[in-house]
């Protein structure tokens, strides 16, 4: 059982932060490592070019690591989810009058794109929405089963996360690719809200694409996201045709002897300058940071903390979700009726309490760093509210 890690990092102690799936703090290791990459950029003459190769290849063996993916060549870096998710949308096959299903108030980055795509090739974007007449407790049964639903012999993508990112409301990743396997959909996750929190494995769920924010559970900076990609995409046509991500590209002498063929496996799809000598060590640090916790770890840790205060919750009026509907590291708390939104954002305020309000949801974010303080504090706040 993981101990409190708060002493990693550099948390105002006047501030109880409940906000990781907002964006993580960096942890020492990580910052010092970024202090590190500054200083290295002092001397240019020091970055070789074989550095340009080895950063790249670092973070992707740790992530692969971190996702059980038996290929590190499997992964590409992008600058971000969105940017990972055009990459994969670029290459979906369709016919005009297919559909594409996405999730309701699913986060924008894992939007927009799908909505482009069908307005150029003429689909239908399906939006499949929580179930209304279902509480919290029993969303994500019931949401699950409309996802499934929704899946057809017409549909050519499904784009989900794993966990949504307004309340946490858990999705069955297995039951979706059983599914979407027997229309022969792909199958997008967008993991920037789990993975790194919640273990995951692509070599069990085999998504054709898996796409990852870094500055949230992988306490790393901002501007970097990683992307596992599946067989169906691997010999995709990437976003932008950039010099570094060419067959032979690690010999500068012989780099204008232009090249039609790809680096081997997902490294086409990568983002042009993804060598970036400042981010990529500290991303590096956190990645290692979290296979040391482990996802179990993070889970029962962030179990152990809550645990003690589910009934004071429940009993200030808010309805919270069972576990296993919910990752114990992202939950949403859903607001009593006729209970303030503003009276319960002044009164966290008052606590120095800092979580997110996402759409009709509190959203509570714990982490490693948090102690019972920390939620108690939390459920001071939501028992002021009811006595008001």
């Amino acid at each position: 059982m993981l101990s409190c890690q708060k002493s990693e990092f550099s948390l105002s102690p006047d501030i109880h932060y409940l906000n990781c799936a907002y964006m993580s703090p960096v942890s020492k290791k990580v910052e010092m490592a970024g202090i590190e990459a500054i200083r290295g950029k002092r001397s240019p003459a020091d970055i070789l070019p074989d550095d340009f190769f080895r950063l790249p290849t670092r973070v992707k063996k740790l992530f692969a690591c971190l996702v059980h993916a038996p290929d590190p060549q499997q992964v590409a870096l992008f600058p971000s989810v969105s940017y990972g998710i055009a990459s994969v949308a670029r290459n979906v096959a369709t016919r005009p009058g297919q559909n594409l299903v996405v999730l309701h108030e699913q986060f924008p980055s894992n939007v927009y794109t799908w909505m482009r795509l069908a307005e150029e090739r003429g689909c239908t974007l399906r939006t499949v929405a929580a179930p209304a007449a279902h509480s919290a407790r029993s969303t994500s049964a019931a949401w699950n089963e409309a996802i499934l639903e929704a899946i057809d012999e017409g549909t050519a993508a499904v784009a989900v996360p794993i966990v949504h990112w307004a309340d946490g409301t858990l999705f069955d990743m297995a039951a979706i690719r059983k599914r979407t396997d027997l229309v022969g959909a792909a199958l997008v996750i967008d993991g920037t809200q789990s993975v790194g929190a919640l273990p995951f494995s692509v070599a069990d769920i085999r998504p054709d694409a898996l796409i990852v924010a870094g500055y949230k559970w992988l306490f790393g900076p901002y501007s970097c996201a990683m992307g596992w990609i599946g067989p169906r995409f691997l010999d995709g046509v990437p976003l932008e045709e950039n010099w570094i991500n060419r067959l032979g590209s690690e010999h500068f002498a012989g780099l204008v002897d232009y090249e039609p063929s790809y680096q081997p496996g997902a490294t086409r799809f990568d983002v042009g300058e993804k060598s970036n000598f400042i981010l990529l060590p500290m991303l590096a640090a956190a990645l290692e940071q979290i296979l040391e916790w482990r996802p179990e770890g993070i889970q029962a840790y962030c179990e152990q903390l809550l645990h003690p205060f589910q009934d004071r919750i429940r009993q200030a009026g808010f309805d919270l979700a069972d576990p296993v509907d919910r990752g114990h590291h992202l939950f949403g708390l859903r607001m009593p009726e006729g209970r303030s939104t503003e009276a319960v954002r002044k009164a966290l305020w008052e606590r120095h309490v800092s979580v997110s309000v996402r759409g009709t949801a509190i959203r509570i974010a714990p982490h490693v760093y948090n102690d019972v303080a920390d939620v108690a504090a939390l459920v001071d706040a939501l028992e002021a509210t009811q006595r008001k």
